[in-house]
């Protein structure tokens, strides 16, 4: 069985200011979620599920559709505030979705091979494609997930702070603890180069360029959804009065080590990620794009 890919796309964009999961990047207005999709057919994924807020369907399948008929199958799922699945009764008031853990549970019903999750605006490279699918045919177990672990300092924007999930990996090569960090961004020292740190507080902290990060890549097998739901539900009757609290996977994958529930093997990759999370990175990506283009990695037009 081909595993799955799922491809978070319900999210509101506001740092960038328009809908960044639908606009163009490649020669002829490709959207990142084309590359991840076209690289993740080269790697062997069978099928592709769209997390997406209900109000984007018919936009996302009048794009998609077209060029993905006859190339993978596809289907569509929606992120809602509606908590009685979760066998929650009470309306929680909020004005954005639940966070990333909460997205991939949406896609419950429809999923029931091994699959990976992606961000929709997150380029990763070919190679994270490969050996996920990789580890998702042959390593995977009800407790043995995964994540793709990129190198820290080839994650970042030049244009404003990120948030990074900073790993420590033990020795067996598996996730022992997620630091999440909200501001992380590159220091000039005085002598022109460029260092790392993050903010916590109104102080800045070094981070080492080659540690090991979340860029939101994780592999599972359909138990994630039974593990993960009763953590949720956890986490909302928690945070009614907080509308900004966001269920976010490495919370997920934290309880579940802690627990002894499930370990995570982090695969490493030293693809360069480039991702939008500014306005002002659309350029420095669709130049990345074009490299690749002009280098042979990817077609002109990438659906002839």
């Amino acid at each position: 069985m081909k595993p799955t890919l799922v491809i978070l796309a319900a999210g509101m964009a506001s740092r960038y200011g328009s809908m960044k999961q639908t606009d163009g990047f490649g020669p002829n207005g490709e959207t990142i979620i084309e590359y991840s999709i076209y690289d993740a057919i080269i790697a062997g994924f069978g099928k592709v599920i769209f997390v997406i807020k209900e109000e984007f369907a018919e936009n996302f399948k009048g794009i998609f559709e077209p060029k993905l008929k006859g190339k993978i199958e596809t289907g569509y799922v929606f992120q809602t505030f509606d908590l009685k699945p979760f066998g929650i009764d009470i309306e929680i008031e909020r004005s954005k979705p639940w966070g990333t853990a909460h997205a991939v549970l949406a896609a419950r019903d429809v999923v029931k091979e091994p699959f990976c999750v992606i961000n929709a605006d997150d380029f990763y490279g070919r190679e994270s494609y490969q050996k996920m699918c990789d580890f998702l045919k042959n390593g995977v177990s009800d407790t043995q997930f995964s994540m793709i672990g990129f190198q820290i300092d080839k994650t970042l924007s030049e244009h404003g702070h990120v948030s990074r999930g900073v790993c420590e990996v033990d020795a067996d090569g598996n996730l022992a603890e997620i630091h999440e960090r909200i501001k992380v961004y590159f220091k000039p020292d005085e002598s022109g180069n460029k260092t790392i740190v993050f903010e916590e507080e109104g102080r800045e902290y070094p981070i080492r360029s080659n540690s090991r990060v979340s860029m939101n890549f994780w592999g599972f097998t359909p138990k994630i959804f039974e593990l993960s739901a009763g953590i949720f539900k956890e986490f909302a009757l928690a945070n009614t009065d907080n509308p900004k609290a966001e269920f976010f996977i490495p919370l997920a994958a934290e309880r579940l080590i802690r627990n002894g529930q499930a370990s995570f093997k982090v695969i490493p990759t030293q693809n360069q990620w480039f991702g939008v999370t500014y306005a002002e990175d659309k350029p420095i990506v669709q130049e990345c794009i074009d490299r690749l283009v002009a280098a042979g990695e990817y077609p002109q037009d990438l659906w002839k």
